[in-house]
């Protein structure tokens, strides 16, 4: 009788469900992956705006570095880093961002 009964434990081991349900990684990849379906769906027509963003930001980031080695070749120690906080202010700002992040490193060597 208890061959053909599908309950408890033995319904459990014969799908497979015993692996799943004890694997804590597999819940939040999951939920992982849905909210990552639902960050794009709710984008939408917002993936202009984070190309953009990303864009000034990798800009920026590469003009800061390039502006950092043309004032260390002139010898003037004048030097703003990069770093999470410089690229998401170029990332937001664009150039005017990279310009008011040297204004106040300027302004803090007065």
């Amino acid at each position: 009788m208890q061959e053909s009964c599908f309950c408890g434990m033995d319904r459990r081991k014969r799908f497979g469900m015993e692996n799943i349900m004890g694997n804590a990684g597999g819940v939040v990849t999951i939920l992982a992956v849905c909210l990552i379906v639902l960050a794009i769906g709710a984008m939408g027509r917002k993936v202009e705006w984070l190309v953009n963003f990303v864009l000034r930001a990798v800009m920026g980031t590469v003009g800061i570095y390039a502006i950092n080695y043309m004032l260390a070749a002139r010898q003037m120690q004048v030097a703003v880093g990069i770093n999470p906080f410089t690229v998401l202010t170029s990332g937001i700002l664009g150039f005017p961002g990279v310009a008011v992040l040297y204004g106040i490193h300027f302004f803090k060597i007065l």
